[in-house]
């Protein structure tokens, strides 16, 4: 292929600049949603507001709740379930990509 062709192929695969307010796809739509990040920038995992925002939450929730009581409510309540938990978490692992 000639370069002129490899040209015109690589700017007809770039997709075109947006105008306008950044705006976020609607999951499962071909919607877009306005972004109302007041201050234009990213949200969600990573972001310093997250994090505290996460760690204000996981404090009181701390403060407010039997963890000792969630914990014995969380463990299996026979060997099947054991197993069925311990198949889940390694299934779990097997798609990560930190520690197994």
């Amino acid at each position: 292929m000639d370069s002129n062709k490899q040209a015109q192929r690589a700017q007809q695969q770039q997709q075109p600049a947006r105008q306008g307010d950044q705006q976020q796809q609607q999951s499962g739509t071909s919607d877009f949603q306005p972004n109302d990040n007041p201050r234009g920038q990213q949200m969600g995992e990573g972001s310093y507001e997250g994090t505290r925002d996460y760690n204000k939450r996981t404090e009181e929730y701390l403060k407010s709740h039997d963890v000792e009581a969630d914990a014995q409510a969380a463990k299996p309540r026979s060997e099947q379930e054991a197993r069925d938990m311990q198949r889940a978490e390694e299934e779990g692992k097997s798609h990560s990509k930190g520690e197994h």
